[in-house]
Formats: C-alpha cells, sequence, structure tokens
C-alpha cells in the first residue's frame, strides 16, 4: 500500500507540463485547489472533472497511476464519507439504531459527503500532477523565486525552499522503507492485518523504532552530502538554468484562464 503514494515522485518527461516554468505551475496548482472548493453545482463538477482529465491526459502521465496512488488514501476517504453522512442535519433518509443511540443517515448528508470525496479525489489528484511534473530541483526554484520578496524582511526563502522540498521528495522514499520493514517483520510473524483497530494500531508501533532509524540515517547521509559539495545555503549562489517564462507559460495561463471563466459562468447561470 505504501509503495503507491505518489506525492512527491517525479516521472521524467517531455510533455507541455513537464516544460513549464516551475514559479507558475505552483501558481495555478493553488488557483486550482481554491476553485475546487468554491464550485458548488454538478454542471461545474463535471467541467472540472473533465478540465483535470485533459491535464492528465496532456502530462503523458499513465492515468492508472495516478488512480493507483488514491489507494492509500482510502481509510482518509471513507472517514470523510462517514462523517458527513452522520453528522450533517436534514432530512433523515435512514436511521440506524445502535445500542440506545440511533445515527441518522440525511439526504444532506450524502450530497454533502459526495461533494467532500470529490474534492478530497481532485485535491490529491491535482497536487500529484504538480509533484509528477516538476523536478525536485525545479520545484525548489518554483518556491524560492516565489518567496524570495519576503528575503527583504530577512525571511530565508532559499532554506525555506530547500526543507519544503525534501520534504516532499522523501515521502515516497519513507513510505517504500515503511512498506519493506512491514515485509520484514511480516516474514518474522508480525501480524498487521487481524484484529481490530485498536490491535492493529499496537502492531504498528514496532515499525516506528526502523523507521526513525532509517529517516535518520538518510537525513544524516543527505546532510554529509550537501557539506561534500560545500552547501552554504543560498548567500551567494548561482543558478545554470534561470526561471524564465515562456510561450509555453502563456498558453498554459491562457488555457487556466478561459477554464476559470468557464466555472464562473457555470455557477452564475446554472442553477440546481
Amino acid at each position: 500500500m505504501f509503495k503507491d503514494i505518489i506525492i512527491g515522485q517525479y516521472i521524467p518527461g517531455n510533455s507541455p507540463l513537464h516544460r513549464m516554468n516551475a514559479p507558475i505551475k505552483i501558481i495555478l496548482t493553488i488557483f486550482y485547489i481554491i476553485i475546487l472548493f468554491f464550485i458548488n453545482n454538478p454542471i461545474s463538477y463535471l467541467a472540472f472533472a473533465l478540465y483535470t482529465f485533459i491535464l492528465v491526459l496532456v502530462s503523458k502521465v499513465p492515468l492508472k497511476m495516478i488512480l493507483k496512488g488514491i489507494r492509500p488514501m482510502l481509510w482518509i476517504f471513507i472517514f470523510t464519507a462517514v462523517v458527513n453522512l452522520f453528522m450533517t442535519p436534514g432530512e433523515t433518509v435512514w436511521s440506524i439504531p445502535i445500542f440506545k443511540f440511533t445515527l441518522n443517515i440525511t439526504s444532506e448528508g450524502i450530497i454533502q459527503g459526495a461533494k467532500m470525496l470529490y474534492r478530497l479525489f481532485f485535491l490529491i489528484t491535482g497536487t500529484s500532477l504538480l509533484t509528477l511534473t516538476t523536478s525536485p530541483l525545479q520545484l525548489t526554484d518554483g518556491i524560492e523565486t516565489l518567496l524570495r520578496p519576503l528575503s527583504k524582511i530577512k525571511v530565508p526563502s532559499h532554506e525555506i525552499a530547500m526543507m519544503m522540498t525534501i520534504a516532499i521528495r522523501f515521502i515516497p522514499t519513507l513510505a517504500e522503507e515503511t512498506d519493506k520493514i512491514m515485509k520484514a517483520q511480516t516474514a518474522r510473524g508480525a501480524d498487521f492485518e487481524s484484529g481490530n483497530i485498536i490491535r492493529r494500531a499496537k502492531a504498528m508501533v514496532p515499525l516506528l523504532i526502523p523507521l526513525f532509524v532509517s529517516a535518520f540515517r538518510r537525513a544524516d547521509e543527505l546532510a554529509t552530502a550537501m557539506e561534500a559539495r560545500c552547501y552554504r545555503g543560498g548567500m551567494g549562489r548561482t543558478k545554470m538554468k534561470e526561471n524564465k517564462a515562456g510561450i509555453i507559460d502563456l498558453k498554459g495561463c491562457t488555457i487556466f484562464v478561459i477554464a476559470l471563466l468557464v466555472l464562473i459562468l457555470l455557477e452564475i447561470l446554472v442553477e440546481f
């Protein structure tokens, strides 16, 4: 399961999304997330899904890989759906008696749960496309470029960008390491599948020590490698490739603005 996490992975390629300027991709991704939580009618949801599907096709990232990356998030999806089903007030469509309590499923809860599942799905898909089509170095440069105005008030923009990128980059590495440790302990008789939730949670505790040891070891190796290459922070550093917007970035922004205007019109004109 852990090896299926796609957030933080990078797939080399030459698609239009791969060639876009990193700061612009980050800004467009932020607006993508904002729009996702503002649309509120079925036609807008359909148009947004179509736009995302086109982005996946343009990126040339296998759709199967993105769908596979949703699997580790299934527990979050289930928890979100259950909370919305039973906690949203409204017209009751089904009652489930449990001991002295009665859990009511409302029509509003079903609608709200469906909306939240939709938003979670496309939130993961959209943010994954950013890391899948942007190398860690480009991502660092992009975040640093966006944070550069804050350097005037002594904010270490380069160091913050470096930390954020390393954290994102090591998500799949730590997930793969966790999967290997689980398989090794399973071969020695550990059981992570049977029992209730509390028993499964207790079974996960022995994973923490080897996982922390592995994480600290990787951090020490990374620090040694950076020191061996004379890394001293962002002061006085130069770049072989500067972040410069081009024609492809202009085209990408134009398509995004058109999609945004279409969604706004749908929200205004289409009523449900």
